[in-house]
């Protein structure tokens, strides 16, 4: 009895039952999205394709920070599929160029690389200058651009701190007053986008700054909602979960040792694919969220309810302990 009541609490309380050494699991730098420990994930199979119609963005600008790689460049492959002349920024021009090739080559319609660094605020400005100079205002500009790793913050130094913060919320901030205010001189609207995270508005240990930055950019985009639609101007966010991405996972998850860790406190059981962020994404800065403004929309598979409530770790329970623990609760008497 002893026993199996060790069992219940390593259960319950996922502590090992053994204190022997930790077995974690790792796939190494393959894309796992599902487990087979989390067989409710069959009820949930990402879809890949772009959902909106053909030519959605047919004659329309899109801007995209950070749209070389992983998120960002998921999401210019969708918008160029959907008509869209699209215009990507990062600080590394090799890896811009390439993906602009690859893209248009898929896709039929030009995409343009900028060499930009967010941080600096005159390198924004002169970006901002040759995006109109090459494909005119945009009509969509996507904040993608970020910078994240794990860490102890009585680790981090105060260059450690600047360098997430510079990138994140100074970067987010440049790129968008600067398009702003070019677009209010040309009376001209557009669909704002910032990527963020689920802990931006709870806050989370091991990366604090990229928290803290990530919520002063949604502050500042429902802001501008509130004070820009005047001028045409539209700003949602997206919340993404857990997304495996080489830039992301190499320094959140360096070791893939969290991974199942991951999946296991997701309801729906798996992690979420690049398509269906940009499908997302596609659809708030189209013409068919046009009433959608200062929204943020989180995208996680459930992730972020499922650790705030105080019980839900108790979905591990078997039928057989609640069986048990039901008969314990029948005999209590009083309060």
């Amino acid at each position: 009895m002893a026993l199996q009541g060790r069992a219940f609490f390593a259960r319950v309380s996922r502590l090992p039952l053994d204190p022997g050494p930790l077995r974690f699991f790792s796939c190494g730098t393959k894309t796992l999205h599902q487990s087979i420990d989390a067989p409710q994930s069959k009820f949930f199979l990402p879809l890949l394709k772009p959902m909106l119609p053909p030519n959605t963005f047919q004659g329309k600008v899109a801007f995209i920070t950070g749209g070389g790689t992983g998120l960002g460049k998921a999401m210019t492959t969708f918008l160029s599929s959907l008509g869209a002349q699209c215009v990507i920024a990062s600080r590394n021009i090799d890896v811009l160029k390439a993906t602009a090739e690859e893209i248009s080559s898929k896709t039929g319609n030009k995409v343009h690389a900028i060499r930009c660094d967010v941080r600096d605020p005159d390198m924004v400005y002169n970006t901002v200058q040759e995006l109109i100079k090459v494909a005119g205002h945009p009509d969509v500009v996507i904040n993608n651009a970020a910078g994240n790793f794990i860490s102890p913050s009585e680790r981090l130094s105060p260059n450690a701190w600047k360098t997430i913060t510079d990138i994140v919320l100074n970067g987010t901030a440049y790129v968008t007053l600067e398009v702003g205010k070019q677009l209010i001189k040309a009376q001209k609207g557009a669909a704002f986008l910032a990527i963020t995270t689920i802990y931006a508005e709870s806050g989370s240990g091991f990366v604090m700054p990229s928290s803290s930055a990530k919520s002063g950019v949604e502050a500042m985009n429902k802001s501008l909602a509130a004070e820009w639609g005047r001028y045409g101007m539209r700003f949602n966010i997206i919340q993404p979960g857990p997304i495996k991405t080489k830039g992301a996972f190499s320094r959140l998850d360096p070791t893939g040792r969290f991974e199942k860790e991951m999946i296991e406190r997701i309801p729906c059981g798996r992690l979420g694919t690049m398509e269906e962020l940009a499908n997302l994404a596609t659809f708030l800065c189209s013409d068919y969220a046009s009433w959608i403004n200062g929204a943020v929309i989180r995208f996680d598979g459930g992730e972020e309810v499922f650790l705030s409530g105080e019980f839900n770790s108790l979905k591990k329970i078997t039928k057989e302990e609640w069986d048990m623990l039901e008969g314990l609760i029948r005999k209590t008497k009083g309060s």
